[in-house]
């Protein structure tokens, strides 16, 4: 997982080179990629099995497939509307929302330790948020607003996954997402009139930060509570800061590298005061 985060946290570094896509347009091309990444991965792997396992297919897929496109396409537009840091503050209350939904939906109650590390990770955020973001006014204060469908889609995925068990493959949900996402924003992007400089760069995002990560989340998520999952993911905040600052031109203050800082120490602590669940030999 902590793999995935830093292959999602190209997102916005790269969307930071782009000549003129925008928006929609953005969103229908990244989607469509991961769409037909995760469609060859299905094909090589399971011979096309998974395709006629679709039509059988029960809510679970389809629900976390309408969240990942909500997620898909929150993530897009709110870049094309503010800086890369708010989204990704934002989106870094996906473990509060996933605990919360978690212990409503799932009855499963949440540890000392994990509210812990949720506070700590909290606590370093805002001060990222209150000292640091600004321009929270027109365009920007909308893509924050937009930004909030990433951590509730996202809590709403992972409780999915982890109410489905080790059962179903949801790697298909990771297809269907893409799917929905560059259908509904083909209207508003069209007439397609992306240049191959930014084709190029869409199908890296698609294919290596969108399609193959999400795939491998769903695996990954399959041996991860909701919340260490969400928690886990935290990770995309900073790796993401720190690759938009070294190369996309977005420097951060301090107080947001302060804020990185215990969002790192919160996740450290959660993972290596994990009790060993694994089962003893006999």
């Amino acid at each position: 997982m902590i793999f995935v985060t830093m292959m999602w946290s190209t997102g916005g570094v790269v969307s930071r080179h782009f000549e003129s896509a925008e928006g929609p347009e953005v969103t229908f091309w990244r989607s469509l990629f991961a769409a037909l990444t995760v469609a060859v991965w299905m094909v090589i792997e399971g011979r096309g099995r998974a395709f006629r396992a679709l039509a059988a297919a029960g809510s679970t897929v389809w629900i976390s497939g309408a969240m990942w496109a909500t997620m898909f396409t929150c993530f897009t537009i709110a870049l094309s509307l503010t800086l890369v840091a708010n989204v990704l503050i934002v989106q870094s209350l996906a473990p509060v929302f996933t605990a919360l939904l978690a212990g409503v939906v799932l009855r499963t109650p949440v540890g000392g330790r994990t509210w812990a590390a949720i506070i700590v990770a909290a606590l370093g955020i805002c001060a990222m948020y209150v000292f640091d973001v600004s321009g929270l006014d027109g365009r920007h204060m909308l893509g924050v607003l937009v930004s909030l469908g990433i951590p509730v889609a996202a809590a709403i995925n992972w409780v999915v996954v982890q109410r489905a068990g080790r059962g179903p493959d949801l790697s298909m949900a990771v297809l269907i997402g893409g799917s929905i996402s560059a259908l509904c924003v083909l209207p508003l992007a069209w007439p397609l009139g992306v240049s191959g400089h930014d084709l190029g760069l869409l199908a890296v995002l698609g294919v290596f930060q969108l399609g193959i990560p999400c795939v491998l989340a769903m695996r990954a998520a399959r041996h991860l509570s909701a919340t260490e999952a969400s928690l886990l993911i935290l990770l995309e905040v900073v790796f993401g800061i720190l690759l938009t600052w070294a190369f996309g031109g977005e420097r951060p203050g301090a107080a947001t590298l302060l804020g990185g800082t215990a969002v790192l120490a919160a996740l450290a602590y959660h993972e290596l005061t994990k009790p060993d669940s694994r089962p003893q030999a006999a």
